[in-house]
Formats: structure tokens, C-alpha cells, sequence
């Protein structure tokens, strides 16, 4: 009674798992189906066999391509922009006590609560009132103003656990604030600063609605994909999808597997980080190594 109870719990969760696995790369799998279908009619929905021509005419498909290319563009600066002021944003607040630090905090959550087409409309009327042409510089402005919160959230979330007698120690071995930074804390914060580079980069890469409001004549990947829904998404698209797929799952691939692994344990195994000293009116490097992390 007990093993036959235990076997139909068994097949229960197989079946649970089996249907969200299904629910979630089911519609991913069509994409990847679609592109290789040979089909040349509007919505090109029926499958009429079996063909890389989708994959070759991509090539020659020049503003598909201009359009990808400026969403990886508009994506990286917008990443690098909202990292820096996330983290330098999130030490601060983290470090440091002043008047309305609880309202700025909270405020903080406006962007990412809010709808994004109240945002889209609302930074649409700022570029309009200040006279910014709609383009590549309003649609990095508007990336880097829904990323930062996300950067910010994810740095604090690191430094939650973060011990800052190994900032004193760095300093009274002689390091300045400077050295400190780059040398302790940087190397400490970088899982949670990467994090939130990647959730930037992804949810930058992603928009549509936001980009839809401030886009001008610049078109990204996802407006031009939104573009081609009315008529029916070609195949060609979908072989661009499969594209960054394969590059998706590359990366995942890379950073998850033991290899990765075992090289960012290596790194940050022993050293927090590199100090300076003085020895005989020369610089030196010494190292202090605190085994925070031993095996």
C-alpha cells in the first residue's frame, strides 16, 4: 500500500514537471521549428518542408540586422551606464546616513512597480519639454533609468553580508580609500554587480514598450520583431531568434558548468585583494590574504 502510494506520488510530480517543462519551451521550440520552415506565404504558419534558406537570406536582410545590432549597442552602454551608477548608488546607500535616505530608497521602486507604459509616457514628455531628439541617446537615457534600480537591488542584496573590518584592515595596513575600493570591496561585490549587469543587460535587450514611446527613427530587434507581427513573423526573424538562442545557451553553458566554476573559485579562493606599503621610501606590494573562504 505504502509503495504503490509513494509510485502514484512519483508519477504526479513527473507529470507536474513534465507540463511546466512543456509550458515554458514549448512555444521557444516552435521558433526554433519555424526557422527551418520552407514555407514563402504570409503567415507562413503551415509547414511546406524542410530548408536553410531562412538562415542564408537572413545575411541579406540588412535592417533586421541594423536593428539588432543597435539593440546590442543601446544594451551594452545602457549596462555599463546603470552598473556604475547602481553600485556607486548602493554602497552609498548603504554606507552612509542622511536626511530622506528612506524616502530615496523608496523611490527606488517607482521604476520597477510601475507600468512601462506610464513610465514610456512619462519619460516621453521629458525628452519633448528639454527638446532631446527622439533616438539612439533617449532610448540609452530611457534603458539606463529602468536598469539601475534592478543593478542597485542586486549590489545591496551582496551587501547584506558584507563584512567591513576587512575595509579597516585594508587600511591600516596603509591603503587609501582609493586602493580599498578597487583592491577589497570591488572583488567582493563583483557577484552581485555581475548579476545585476546581466538582469540589466537582459531586461535592456528585452523592452518594447518603453522603446516604443522614445525610439524615433532608431529601431531595436524587438521593435522590428513587434513590426512584423501584424503581417506574420517571417522566418528569417526566427532564424535570428535561434540565433541568440544557441549564444543564450552557450553562455548558461559557461558560466554554470564546473569549469567556470572552478576558476572563479580559484580567484577568489584566498586573496581579498592587493594593498600598498611603504618600505624604504619605495612602493611595494604586499599582500593581505584573511582565508574568509577555505575548503
Amino acid at each position: 500500500m505504502r509503495k504503490s502510494k509513494e509510485k502514484r506520488k512519483k508519477c504526479i510530480s513527473i507529470t507536474f514537471c513534465t507540463l511546466v517543462y512543456l509550458f515554458l519551451f514549448l512555444p521557444i521550440s516552435v521558433i526554433v521549428v519555424n526557422s527551418f520552415n520552407a514555407s514563402t506565404t504570409k503567415p507562413y504558419m503551415s509547414w511546406k518542408g524542410f530548408t536553410f534558406d531562412w538562415y542564408i537570406k537572413l545575411w541579406e536582410n540588412s535592417s533586421l540586422l541594423n536593428a539588432f545590432g543597435t539593440t546590442m549597442i543601446i544594451a551594452v552602454v545602457s549596462t555599463l551606464l546603470a552598473t556604475i551608477i547602481g553600485t556607486l548608488g548602493a554602497i552609498g546607500m548603504y554606507k552612509y546616513r542622511f536626511k530622506g535616505k528612506a524616502i530615496i530608497d523608496g523611490l527606488l521602486y517607482i521604476p520597477v512597480v510601475i507600468p512601462e507604459i506610464v513610465l514610456g509616457i512619462a519619460l516621453l514628455t521629458i525628452f519633448a519639454k528639454v527638446n532631446i531628439p527622439r533616438g539612439m541617446i533617449t532610448l540609452i537615457l530611457s534603458h539606463v533609468t529602468f536598469c539601475i534600480p534592478f543593478v542597485i537591488f542586486n549590489v545591496r542584496a551582496r551587501l547584506s553580508g558584507y563584512d567591513n573590518s576587512i575595509e579597516e584592515a585594508s587600511m591600516d595596513l596603509g591603503a587609501n580609500r582609493l586602493v580599498t575600493f578597487f583592491e577589497i570591496t570591488l572583488p567582493v561585490l563583483a557577484p552581485g554587480i555581475l548579476g545585476g549587469a546581466l538582469l540589466a543587460f537582459t531586461l535592456s535587450i528585452d523592452d518594447v514598450i518603453i522603446s516604443y514611446f522614445v525610439y524615433g527613427q532608431t529601431k531595436t530587434y524587438p521593435l522590428k520583431v513587434m513590426e512584423s507581427v501584424k503581417s506574420g513573423v517571417a522566418p528569417d526573424v526566427n532564424a535570428l531568434s535561434t540565433f541568440i538562442l544557441i549564444g543564450t545557451i552557450v553562455f548558461v553553458v559557461l558560466t554554470q558548468g564546473d569549469l567556470f566554476k572552478n576558476l572563479a573559485g580559484k580567484k577568489h579562493k584566498y586573496a581579498i585583494g592587493k594593498l600598498i606599503s611603504s618600505k624604504n621610501g619605495k612602493q611595494e606590494k604586499s599582500i593581505y590574504i584573511p582565508k574568509y573562504k577555505r575548503e
